[in-house]
């Protein structure tokens, strides 16, 4: 096995390992929720409900994303990298990690240090669209030369 075809199985089972974190995430979320609330003695026992909220409604562009990356990586793993539908999952993952930014900004309102993960959030969802429209222009220029030759 060579050293991208490794790579690309690190990053498979990256993804798998992220995917498992998320679904404890959604599953413990009440009981994380409450250990938050009393380890950060910030008087937060009133907010715990919208931490919940922003747990429940953030898994869906989180899932999103994990799984529009899985299908990338097996495409460019069975050699198809610059193909139209490789850019259609590089737009899914920017627009949830958009997605993402803009849950985490609504919730920055009754937790400020969201703030932070909302600009985190949409500064990757920038790169991740910035790749995106690099693979693209060579979609089309592989397009091209198909056509050419």
């Amino acid at each position: 096995m060579g050293s991208e075809e490794k790579s690309i199985l690190l990053s498979r089972l990256c993804v798998l390992f992220f995917m498992g974190l998320l679904l404890v995430a959604v599953v413990a979320a009440p009981w994380l929720t409450h250990w938050f609330v009393e380890f950060s003695q910030a008087g937060l026992e009133d907010e715990a409900v919208y931490f919940m909220i922003t747990i429940y409604v953030g898994f869906v562009p989180a899932a999103y994303l994990l799984y529009s990356l899985l299908k990338l990586l097996r495409g460019i793993e069975s050699g198809q990298v610059f193909t139209i539908q490789n850019v259609e999952y590089l737009r899914r993952i920017s627009w949830s990690c958009f997605a993402g930014a803009g849950i985490a900004l609504a919730s920055q309102f009754y937790y400020y240090p969201w703030f932070f993960v909302a600009v985190a959030a949409a500064f990757m969802g920038l790169i991740v669209r910035v790749v995106k429209n690099v693979v693209a222009q060579a979609v089309e220029l592989k397009n091209e030369a198909d056509y050419t030759v």
